[in-house]
């Protein structure tokens, strides 16, 4: 029994485009770069450059964000649904929070690999047969502004932070 695009328990497969193939791949590649480009030596562990650039202060903490907006760029693109692109920016906001708490949120950096676990959800879903909706357009704007100000609110504490303390010590 088929209903819409979708045969009852069997989800249609699509094929993808070459570029949608090329992206995929340099996404995966910078995926991995990110969150398991290196082993400890002497351990199975994989670090990559996330939590070391994240030792950058408040620059670092922007390369999982931009990351994270290609990767919603592409799930638009490929029709991801929008539970799926929810769930890829509650990954990026835990990491984006969490990590920009000084010293923890590095530390926190070397285990949440949230760049290859979006990358993952992204990749499960693309290719299935769905297509997006006009309000899908809407609702990754909506989650890439939303990435935005998450990304920024350590820069806005800080500010507020400093305008505070100049104003009561000096």
């Amino acid at each position: 029994m088929e209903v819409g695009s979708w045969r009852l328990g069997v989800v249609r497969l699509r094929s993808l485009t070459r570029g949608q193939e090329q992206r995929l791949a340099a996404l995966r590649r910078i995926a991995e770069l990110l969150d398991s480009a290196f082993v400890v030596p002497g351990t199975n562990y994989r670090i990559g450059l996330d939590p070391i650039i994240g030792l950058i202060p408040m620059i670092g903490d922007l390369a999982s964000p931009v990351f994270t907006i290609g990767l919603l760029w592409q799930a638009y693109d490929l029709g991801i649904p929008k539970v799926v692109q929810l769930r890829m920016i509650v990954n990026a906001a835990i990491d984006g929070l969490v990590g920009a708490i000084p010293f923890v949120g590095d530390l926190f950096d070397f285990g949440w690999k949230a760049n290859e676990w979006n990358l993952a959800l992204l990749e499960l879903h693309a290719y299935e047969e769905r297509h997006a909706a006009a309000g899908d357009w809407i609702f990754v704007v909506a989650m890439i502004a939303l990435l935005i100000a998450i990304a920024a609110l350590p820069f806005v504490i800080a500010g507020m932070l400093i305008s505070w303390l100049g104003a009561h010590l000096f």
